[in-house]
């Protein structure tokens, strides 16, 4: 069948062109920062939170731990994000209204934290954005004596 010269399609022309690439926007870049690396984790993890819904509606009623580790200093914050979105995303749908990392081993990549908050409620928080993942997209961790910054990127 291949050039089949007969068949009528090849006298026509290409259909006409019914069809864009639009830009899709899946994804939002929280950076965050601090007077260390710990407190730059802890508050990229409240700006997820805030990405959410509104922080300022969430009261302080009851705490959630997590126990985060990793290969790297990377994958110790992959992890550490997407302990806090199991959290949220799982029972009890806790959302932080603050988080404090109690323990930050940075040679052996483990954190443990606290997160302080409540039981996520439609009645009283107003739903944000939901984040489905976190992600290694891109993701940066700047930890010098002048600065401490993180940049990740989360799948919304």
């Amino acid at each position: 069948m291949e050039g089949d010269q007969d068949d009528p399609e090849f006298q026509k022309p290409p259909a006409e062109v019914k069809y864009e690439y639009l830009d899709h926007t899946a994804d939002v870049q929280l950076h965050s920062w601090g007077d260390d690396i710990k407190e730059a984790f802890e508050q990229v993890a409240m700006a997820m939170f805030g990405y959410m819904t509104e922080i300022e509606y969430v009261e302080m009623l009851d705490k959630q731990s997590i126990e985060a580790q990793g290969e790297d200093i990377e994958s110790l914050l992959f992890h550490f994000l997407d302990e806090w979105l199991f959290l949220f995303s799982a029972e009890p749908f806790f959302i932080a209204r603050k988080i404090k990392i109690t323990e930050f081993d940075e040679e052996n990549f483990r954190i443990k934290a606290v997160g302080y908050g409540e039981e996520f409620d439609l009645d009283k928080h107003p739903q944000g954005t939901e984040v489905k993942a976190i992600t290694y997209s891109n993701m940066q961790v700047h930890n010098t004596e002048e600065k401490h910054e993180i940049f990740v990127i989360i799948d919304i």
